[in-house]
């Protein structure tokens, strides 16, 4: 029926194909990730990088199977600590010459209050510090496989965030609800300010772009910490994506060629969505770039 078309949303329509390519999706052992994950397999060489290496091994076999492409690889990574993130990148580096699409999709949403590994709030920690620490780790290897993407996996839910400096980990007031707001908002800013660093630098090779999007409200796991949720996720299924709709417009942003050149942007259905005027706050993007690296200890200028 026509109401589900309309949940359903834009399709990515793209046939580019991949081969010699190599994609990163993190969080693809599950929901919208591995939807993406069994997508791109049709297009080139895929690395799940997941926490639960069990359920990444089930997935990467299940998409092999399905896509006939053996080139699914799992590997390990837990973006609630530096340590798991920093020996991913060692040796995804030390095996894998090139890269050429970076999705940063896992996420953590609605945690009971918790920290990560390094002390970071878990919202804070897994959905924004998580994939700047990686990124930056990754950056030289896109850098040299231009044309490359970045893709980040933000949410409308970004309209509600705010950056608390003052509190950033939550010891001072704690929502989980805005927690996972303020991280997803924290995505939007990160890609714009990365974007702005890329773009005098790198768009002459020939298109280093990073952008990022909604992919809906899609019925997965993502609601697991919250019962009230799962219940309200199971009684309006109707209105909810499927995992496989709502990977559309990371596949979209990762592989569409009318995007060659666009960096900096949010979409969303496979189309530039409107983003929250503290979602365009260039002063805020720039504050929390640093803040970010004097968190991880790193630094990217």
């Amino acid at each position: 029926p026509s109401c589900r078309r309309y949940v359903a949303g834009g399709r990515c329509k793209s046939t580019a194909r991949l081969e010699g390519k190599v994609v990163i999706i993190t969080g693809a052992n599950t929901g919208i990730g591995k939807a993406t994950a069994r997508d791109l397999a049709q297009r080139g060489k895929v690395i799940i990088a997941c926490r639960d290496i069990a359920k990444g091994d089930a997935a990467a076999s299940e998409i092999r199977a399905e896509t006939g492409n053996q080139q699914v690889i799992v590997k390990k990574l837990d973006l609630a600590d530096t340590k798991s993130i920093r020996e991913f990148a060692e040796k995804f580096l030390a095996e894998e010459k090139e890269l050429h699409v970076l999705i940063n999709n896992a996420g953590v949403m609605l945690c009971p209050y918790s920290k990560t590994a390094d002390g970071f709030e878990m919202h804070l920690g897994v959905n924004h510090l998580g994939h700047f620490l990686l990124t930056f780790l990754l950056l030289e290897r896109l850098k040299q496989s231009a044309p490359a993407r970045i893709v980040n996996v933000s949410s409308l839910a970004h309209h509600g965030g705010r950056i608390r400096f003052h509190d950033l980990h939550g010891e001072k007031s704690y929502n989980r609800g805005l927690a996972y707001c303020h991280s997803k908002l924290a995505n939007v800013l990160f890609t714009r300010e990365l974007a702005r660093r890329l773009q005098g630098k790198f768009q002459r090779q020939g298109g280093f772009t990073a952008n990022a999007l909604h992919p809906g409200s899609v019925s997965s796991e993502l609601v697991r910490h919250s019962c009230v949720m799962t219940w309200l996720w199971k009684i309006f299924s109707f209105f909810l994506k499927t995992p496989c709709e709502g990977a559309q417009t990371s596949i979209y942003c990762a592989v569409a060629e009318e995007l060659d050149s666009v960096t900096g942007q949010y979409f969303s259905d496979c189309q530039p969505a409107y983003v929250s005027p503290r979602g365009r706050d260039d002063e805020t993007a720039k504050k929390l770039w640093s803040v970010s690296c004097e968190l991880l200890g790193i630094q990217w200028d």
